[in-house]
């Protein structure tokens, strides 16, 4: 069995752009213990990242589907997603779908803006990006993580597609051998 914590992780964001978007909400699970951050956006949420996530702004406070959603700055959110991730007292593989693409590209951009790099790079080891997983498993097939689930949930809610991967991911059981070949170091 692998020596890291997988931390199954999902963002939310304001657009598609990773050089600019931000994040709205950071949701993260390893095993049953979960990590969840809604976070004031620094730019304006994008009309299709609306239509994908259901997030908008109104008079400075952030709604998901009508509701309102307690936030912080993405520098607090950073520094407790650190803190949750220290807590599994082992080093840390990140997994998420699109990791490579998007979610990486996303994190290590905030980390580096807010001097959190080198004390995630202490932590987290790895990342590891189950869309190229799923390719494998399913060629040919869809790779959208709401059609590999298999069934209803609340998509594009960082936590629960989280929850997803992570259900996902036990499904799949792969071998040690097989993780190897998907692990990028931090």
């Amino acid at each position: 069995m692998h020596d890291f914590a997988m931390v199954f992780f999902d963002l939310e964001t304001t657009g598609l752009d990773t050089r600019r978007c931000h994040i709205i909400q950071l949701g993260a699970v390893c095993g049953h213990l979960t990590f969840n951050a809604y976070i004031v956006p620094q730019r304006p949420i994008t009309q299709r990242a609306y239509e994908v996530n259901g997030f908008y702004m109104v008079d400075g406070i952030l709604y998901r589907r009508r509701k309102a959603k307690p936030t912080v700055s993405v520098n607090r959110a950073l520094t407790s997603f650190l803190r949750f991730l220290r807590s599994l007292d082992r080093p840390v593989c990140l997994a998420a779908h699109n990791a490579n693409s998007f979610h990486v590209r996303i994190l290590m951009r905030l980390l580096w803006r807010f001097h959190h790099f080198w004390k995630f790079r202490n932590v987290v080891h790895f990342h590891l990006d189950t869309l190229k997983v799923s390719r494998m498993i399913n060629p040919g097939g869809s790779q959208k993580l709401k059609d590999l689930v298999g069934k209803d949930y609340d998509a594009h809610n960082g936590l629960e597609d989280a929850r997803a991967l992570q259900g996902l991911w036990k499904r799949w059981a792969l071998n040690d051998h097989d993780i190897q070949d998907f692990l990028i170091e931090w």
